[in-house]
């Protein structure tokens, strides 16, 4: 009896408490505290999507079996696409298919553009394709074989024949955005039409080496196989992307998925509407970036000024009729800076098609200003990579350079023959490199070495020679060529002075 005295006590002091404390804030003139309300986006996305999915559209890419097989073949050769993104590719990959009509090239997604029917998407989601099946939300299907691409971006437009008015989406401006913004990627995952998931901005202008020309916003918004060509969008309801791949151990999602830049589609859109082709500047040229500020340096570059190498100026290209050489240092393009290899071929693409431009480079460290009219960019630049030197069979009479941790031999005209140079050059073939030793970095075997700082190199003894004669600590500067034509300067150094 006692316990429940004490427990009723405590009860009632508690609430006369309360009161008390309700009493002088209504006294004082208070309100009670509210929590701060919650911004709708936060709790739902309901909105956007409503306005959102209506444009968005699944692609299903038919193809005959010749068109099959061609598909097969790239993608099982094209060595552009890195390992770890091969995997998601798999899924756009041709059926077996035992009829002559058409078959089942791949399945992705897109969105509409453009009310009378224009629809964005990816190359790869309608590569080889002699027709598509377009299915919008509402059910309605369409088949056209109305299809441009440009798979230098990995972009493709396909046109709906109709009357009516569909619904449509509107490119945002993809610069705006920043890391850490929300956005939705919406499309058909496996087949699940209609498929929204969420995330943030995770990157900005990342390149991966699977198209020639890119700008990739990274999303942790799940996208998998069936997503691509879907739209990637703000909480504004525009699009800043156009899904396109995802970085994937096993194929599935596992946070790292890639989004075209909207700004980079808009220009490729906009060309593909007008001419069904994408035209683009042409110079003519194979480059090495100078990041290597020692390397830049020795090049003629000044502090904080910035260049690319030529290494190669193909023979006919614009670049050459316009006077520019191998070893010169482009430095801008109608005074358009050029920091590195992305910028000048972005800054040359974009330039105006039989006009001439004022190039700067810098030769033997000299500025020189060159007229170079700029062509239009032949259709295969890109398809292919250079290969590295075939490395030759160890050679009897190599010469030690223990210096660099090399090994070489002279260019004789059966060593030549066997790894590709032309005839009349001249110089020490790299014929081993040993690990960790000074150039282990910059040399491979079968490169050709043609120049120590300024003194030529004929054979393996002079280039042993004129390494003896030089300072490795100061860093040698190494003429070099591959057996495909291309020349390049490599910087070798050492901070040990029993190197000298």
């Amino acid at each position: 009896m006692m316990k429940r005295l004490s427990v009723a006590v405590v009860l009632v002091l508690s609430g006369a408490l309360l009161g008390t404390v309700a009493t002088r804030s209504f006294l004082q003139g208070q309100q009670p505290l509210t929590p701060p309300a919650t911004p709708k986006e936060l709790t739902s996305y309901r909105d956007i999507v409503k306005g959102v999915l209506p444009a968005v559209v699944s692609i299903e890419s038919k193809g005959k079996p010749a068109a099959r097989e061609r598909r097969r073949g790239r993608s099982q050769l094209d060595p552009r696409i890195p390992e770890e993104f091969r995997r998601f590719f798999e899924d756009f990959q041709p059926q077996q298919d035992s009829e002559d009509g058409p078959g089942r090239l791949g399945f992705g997604s897109g969105f509409l553009v453009d009310p009378k029917g224009v629809i964005l998407t990816n190359n790869h989601v309608v590569d080889g394709a002699d027709e598509v099946t377009v299915e919008l939300q509402d059910g309605r299907k369409f088949t056209t074989k109305n299809i441009k691409t440009d798979s230098k971006t990995d972009l493709a437009l396909v046109r709906l024949d109709t009357k009516d008015n569909l619904p449509y989406l509107e490119l945002g401006d993809s610069d705006r955005m920043d890391i850490g913004d929300r956005v939705l990627a919406i499309g058909a995952p496996f087949g699940l039409v209609g498929s929204v998931t969420h995330g943030i901005v995770s990157g900005k202008g990342r390149s991966l080496r699977m198209n020639m020309y890119e700008d990739f916003l990274q999303t942790d918004a799940a996208i998998n196989p069936g997503n691509s060509g879907g739209p990637l969008i703000s909480l504004e309801g525009k699009v800043i992307g156009i899904n396109s791949a995802i970085k994937t151990r096993n194929g599935g999602f596992q946070g790292v998925g890639l989004a075209i830049s909207s700004n980079l589609a808009k220009d490729v859109m906009q060309q593909l509407l007008k001419n069904g082709v994408v035209k683009r500047g042409y110079l003519g040229v194979q480059i090495k970036d100078l990041s290597e500020p020692a390397l830049a340096e020795r090049l003629g570059l000044k502090k904080g000024e910035q260049g690319v190498l030529v290494t190669r100026a193909f023979e006919g290209a614009p670049a050459v009729k316009g006077g520019v050489k191998e070893g010169d240092v482009i430095t801008s393009i109608n005074s358009v800076a050029i920091h590195d290899g992305r910028d000048l071929q972005w800054v040359v693409a974009r330039l105006p098609l039989g006009k001439p431009v004022k190039v700067r480079v810098l030769r033997d460290g000299k500025p020189t200003l060159l007229d170079v009219v700029i062509e239009e960019q032949p259709e295969n630049l890109g398809s292919s990579r250079v290969p590295l030197p075939k490395a030759p069979e160890r050679e009897p009479e190599s010469v030690g350079i223990s210096k660099l941790g090399i090994e070489a031999a002279d260019l004789t005209a059966d060593l030549a023959e066997r790894l590709g140079y032309g005839e009349k050059l001249k110089g020490a073939v790299v014929t081993s490199v040993k690990r960790d030793s000074p150039a282990a970095s910059d040399l491979v075997p079968g490169l050709l070495i043609t120049k120590v700082d300024a003194t030529p190199v004929r054979s393996a003894n002079a280039l042993r020679s004129a390494v003896e004669a030089a300072s490795l600590s100061k860093g040698l500067l190494l003429k070099v060529q591959s057996p495909q034509g291309g020349m390049s300067f490599v910087l070798v150094k050492s901070e040990s002075s029993r190197d000298e």
